[in-house]
């Protein structure tokens, strides 16, 4: 079968590991490393690809929390919400800062700025609340902290 209007990054990325099914996870990472998410047409190539159904592959992708269906923001802010942040007040540091930016737990700002996803432990439960900033990990968040954090990142 012809591989038509396939992204050359899936392709280099199912060749780079064998084409083998095994080797699933792997792939969806480097994709999404790549291209920041996702797409439709990238699960259908990687199922080509690995001899496997759309089915599989989706159901690995809906599985695991990291991988993203959509295009990220500019900056990924990540609350942790497990039950350790949970008893010193991530609840009001989510609250606080969908409604700074005006975007809902697990979206996309609109301007395309800021993602904000929930996280359920970031290994930092002796500093909750803990938030991530694009990777860089933060402990006893405030309110105020959270703004600095932000406005930080997107300077």
């Amino acid at each position: 079968m012809p591989e038509l209007n396939q992204n050359p990054l899936v392709v280099d990325a199912c060749k780079g590991f064998g084409n083998r099914p095994e080797n699933l996870i792997e792939i969806l990472h480097v994709v999404q490393n790549c291209a920041g998410h996702l797409s439709d047409e990238d699960l259908r190539s990687i199922a080509d690809a690995l001899n496997l159904t759309r089915a599989e592959v989706h159901g690995v992708v809906s599985f695991y929390h990291d991988f993203r269906r959509k295009r990220p923001g500019k900056t990924i802010i990540k609350i942790c919400m497990a039950e350790a942040c949970q008893a010193v007040g991530c609840k009001s540091i989510k609250d606080h800062a969908e409604e700074t930016l005006s975007t809902a737990m697990g979206e996309t700002s609109v301007n395309g700025d800021v993602t904000l996803e929930p996280i359920y432990c970031l290994g930092n439960c002796a500093l909750g609340p803990a938030v991530m900033v694009d990777g860089a990990l933060h402990g006893r968040v405030t309110a105020e902290r959270f703004d600095a954090l932000v406005l930080e990142a997107s300077s």
